[in-house]
């Protein structure tokens, strides 16, 4: 444990311990979401790929540990998580692939057209009719403001080449927000969704989509997370811990 008040920070193992992030102990902590999303996220050496909200790197960085060659660019606004990421990236042998800039992702400052791939995690509570954490570093990871995916999926389009492709998780109840924000600039949408156990409602969706694409769009099979004994099932514990990707990777 490092650090003091706020700062203090774990060093925790994810994907069966092939990645190792330190983290802060308070506010937003790495869970699931993360893992899913670059399991979720294709790509090839030579590529780059940028990480809008990227927090302290887990899912850019757990893409960067799955694609030897791929190049990544983590976007966060807060200062020290930036800091954090930047750490995790030496941490893992990542640097030499991995910048890491303070920015909103709603507005980088990267040079438009130029990524291959956009991964993003966007804060996805609704501000208005949620009790949010007083910790402004949790609520500012979970509560989103109005027009804030609309705003993240303009910055995705202007960064991306044509045929480039974007890969966000969000509340599987709001998939019908995801897809109007889409509307405007992509294609060849695809939806996967991922269930607490067999039977119940979805909790998240992941959704790819390709800039200018085209295509009836795809439903892949559910992921289901837990048995009827609340364990982690097979396919749940090759994704989070074997580093498996998910079908929806393949473009």
């Amino acid at each position: 444990m490092t650090g003091g008040g706020i700062f203090e920070t774990s060093e925790d193992a994810v994907l069966g311990g092939r990645l190792r992030l330190r983290q802060p102990l308070r506010g937003h902590r790495v869970g699931h979401d993360a893992i899913l999303l670059a399991a979720a996220t294709g790509g090839r050496a030579g590529e780059h790929a940028v990480d809008l909200g990227a927090g302290i790197g887990a899912a850019g960085l757990a893409l960067a540990a799955r694609v030897p060659g791929l190049k990544i660019t983590l976007v966060e606004i807060d200062q020290t998580l930036c800091d954090l990421a930047a750490g995790n990236a030496r941490l893992n042998g990542l640097a030499d692939r991995v910048d890491v800039l303070v920015a909103d992702a709603a507005g980088t400052g990267l040079s438009p057209g130029r990524a291959d791939r956009v991964l993003m995690n966007p804060p996805f509570h609704d501000a208005t009719k949620q009790n949010l954490s007083p910790d402004p570093h949790r609520r500012l990871a979970y509560a989103a403001a109005p027009g804030l995916l609309q705003r993240w999926v303009a910055a995705a389009a202007l960064l991306l080449k044509p045929q480039g492709v974007l890969t966000l998780i969000w509340r599987a109840d709001a998939l019908a927000d995801v897809q109007s924000a889409l509307a405007v600039e992509f294609g060849g949408i695809a939806v996967l969704s991922v269930l607490p156990r067999a039977g119940a409602n979805a909790i998240r969706v992941l959704v790819r989509a390709v800039k200018s694409g085209r295509g009836a769009p795809m439903t892949y099979p559910a992921l289901v997370l837990n048995d009827e004994q609340g364990r982690p099932t097979a396919a749940a514990e090759a994704v989070l811990r074997g580093g498996d990707t998910l079908g929806i990777s393949e473009t």
